[in-house]
């Protein structure tokens, strides 16, 4: 029985960090097992928002598909390919575009959310606020059953479904409706306790040294009311504790949990253990980064053998949406 495809990708923009470990990565090497999985670098999503420093897209490329592999999706088993390498997405964006509503796109909710956010850029481009439209153009070239995404992207998926609707209506029943795979949520914040972000400067990279790790996380925000050694201490509010969760062994964490609320150990113990626990898990991933940065050649085979795979799925959908379009 042939496996049900699925379609996500990342936005080369920097390194990647826990918060895409937790909010993506160990999903997707998950889904591996059941889907048959097409997952790209979103170069060209990147630049909707980087087109004045677009160096930085180019740098993040290896680097993303290094941590990638580290993390465990397999290019034997997934597609794994470049965005721009498959030219047909922009060709298949094009024709998308004209049947998009403007309405549709200026009523997006992460647009408008991004336009507040990343106010310190000037997002009010023609590119920014067809992004999803090109989104649409990536699921549907390869007629996916689902997309992974989290509670806050699912509304560009339900715009993705509203343009297949269109253009099944105009031309002719192409494209299946892809359906929302809603990722298991891991709530994981940055060092400040704001949501996990490069832009803020409150990340944990899958990249970082041992002694990176070990400094980041002696200056990390603990319980906010835990003021003095000897008070005792709230886990269930505290940001360190809930990487314990995470990385430590259960038993430990239950010591670690009552040790808190004791005040038997203290914020600087506690994090000393949690440095030791998230570095021990990092070990492996840093192990198989060395391998992969000092063979260049595997990660330029994946990209060319990924690039083919998918191209040859593309080029037969863009066979199909000429013909019903009939240019």
């Amino acid at each position: 029985m042939e496996r049900k495809r699925i379609v996500s990708g990342m936005r080369p923009t920097g390194r990647l960090h826990l918060g895409h470990v937790h909010g993506a990565l160990n999903n997707w090497r998950s889904l591996q097992e059941d889907y048959q999985c097409f997952y790209f670098i979103a170069d060209w999503h990147a630049l909707t928002s980087e087109y004045e420093h677009p160096e930085i897209i180019k740098e993040s490329i290896n680097d993303i598909l290094i941590d990638w592999i580290a993390i465990g999706l397999n290019p034997e088993e997934s597609v794994i390919f470049v965005q721009s390498g498959i030219k047909e997405h922009a060709e298949l964006h094009l024709i998308l575009s004209m049947i998009s509503p403007l309405s549709w796109l200026e009523r997006n909710p992460t647009y408008k959310e991004q336009l507040k956010e990343v106010a310190q850029r000037n997002l009010y481009t023609y590119g920014f606020l067809g992004y999803p439209v090109l989104q649409a153009a990536d699921i549907l070239m390869y007629k996916a059953h689902g997309v992974p995404v989290g509670e806050d992207q699912s509304a560009h998926l339900e715009l993705t479904r509203e343009i297949a609707r269109r253009f099944n209506h105009f031309y002719s029943n192409v494209f299946p409706l892809p359906e929302t795979l809603l990722t298991p949520e891991a709530k994981i914040l940055g060092t400040d306790r704001r949501k996990m972000s490069n832009s803020y400067g409150n990340a944990i990279f899958i990249s970082d040294s041992e002694e990176i790790v070990t400094t980041t996380v002696a200056d990390m925000i603990t319980d906010p009311q835990r003021a003095r050694r000897p008070d005792p201490g709230r886990p269930d509010f505290c940001n360190v504790f809930t990487f314990h969760e995470l990385y430590t062994d259960k038993e430990k964490v239950k010591e670690i949990d009552e040790g808190c609320r004791s005040a038997s150990i203290g914020c600087v113990e506690c994090k000393q253990m949690m440095a030791s626990s998230l570095n021990e898990a990092l070990e492996p991933l840093r192990e198989k980064r060395k391998e992969l940065e000092a063979n260049p050649r595997i990660i330029e085979n994946i990209i060319d053998e990924g690039n083919k795979k998918a191209r040859k799925i593309a080029r037969d959908t863009m066979e199909e949406v000429r013909e019903v379009v009939k240019i």
